[in-house]
């Protein structure tokens, strides 16, 4: 995979912005099927090149917009005459973020989907029952894209937030960069690294959004760890909640196997939190998310994958 240069992101999203870009990226195997009835096979417009991934002439886009494709190797050539771009932008609000091109096969492909979505919505309804205060440290642990932490962060603008994205993936945290100057969010810091083992300190909101699903590939992106993908989350709850200021929220948001009616997930951070001097909350968000992976051996006992939010207050 080619290295991403995150000022080659930010002149073609503001250039989206500018003629009023928006996708929302659907699930993979939706994506899949939307392309699979197009009758044409190429893009008409910048929702084909940039959400759909469509293989596009060059005459399509502006000359300095094919130019910064190019100079910054983000497209392909594509058969006869044509290029593909091999990224993405998704818009969530007046956010617009740039990742990885569908499909994302690649173990450290930058995701944003549906579960972006509901992770920004978590974020946002705990923003509204209780607002950041004028310099507060918000960490996005694992950020991907930075949507999370943007989200938090660009809230209540003007941003009173000291933002923090961390991520394992030097990939992600050049995405991340250019989701920051795009959202117009200064003075981000980035850190990469294990989990907390990359920051310092304490935080008045940190927000997590893992893989959570037992991928067989076990792609950085997508493989969470332990028997169902939720080993990671739990990680995160255990190295995080000391991490929290006096009156700190954790917001975690992430999937859960139920196996025979039983939610194991939320039995296992019940017991872990049981150990931590805060309180918390524990809700089933959609009862069922990624069902085309119970076809998987991995999956041969789940009944469902539910994606849940954690919230973990400390007093």
């Amino acid at each position: 995979m080619n290295p991403v240069e995150p000022a080659a992101l930010v002149d073609i999203g503001r250039w989206l912005q500018s003629v009023n870009y928006r996708f929302v990226t659907p699930t993979p195997a939706t994506h899949a099927v939307v392309l699979g009835r197009r009758a044409d096979a190429t893009a008409h417009d910048p929702r084909d090149v940039f959400g759909w991934n469509l293989p596009f002439a060059p005459t399509l886009l502006p000359p300095e917009v094919v130019a910064h494709l190019q100079r910054a190797a983000l497209v392909q050539e594509w058969g006869v005459h044509l290029l593909r771009a091999t990224v993405r932008f998704s818009t969530l609000g007046d956010l617009i973020f740039p990742h990885s091109a569908f499909p994302t096969l690649h173990n450290e492909s930058v995701f944003f989907g549906p579960d972006t979505y509901r992770f920004a919505a978590l974020i946002r309804r705990q923003l509204t029952m209780a607002p950041l205060h004028g310099g507060s440290r918000v960490l996005d642990m694992g950020c991907g894209s930075g949507a999370g932490g943007l989200v938090a962060a660009t809230h209540d603008r003007p941003a009173p937030a000291n933002l923090v994205l961390a991520d394992i993936s030097p990939l992600a945290l050049r995405f991340a960069q250019a989701s920051a100057e795009l959202a117009g969010v200064p003075g981000t810091t980035f850190r990469q690294g294990d989990l907390f083992s990359s920051v310092e300190g304490e935080f008045d909101f940190i927000v997590a959004n893992p893989p959570y699903l037992n991928d067989g590939a076990q792609r950085l992106y997508r493989h969470g760890g332990g028997r169902w993908g939720e080993a990671l989350s739990i990680r995160i709850l255990r190295e995080g909640c000391p991490r929290l200021a006096p009156g700190g929220r954790l917001v975690l948001y992430t999937g859960s196997s139920i196996s025979h009616g039983v939610d194991h997930l939320g039995e296992a951070i019940a017991s872990e939190l049981a150990a931590q001097a805060c309180n918390w909350t524990y809700e089933e968000l959609d009862p069922d998310v990624f069902g085309e992976e119970l076809q998987n051996p991995a999956y041969a006992e789940v009944d469902r994958i539910a994606a849940v939010g954690v919230v973990v207050r400390k007093p």
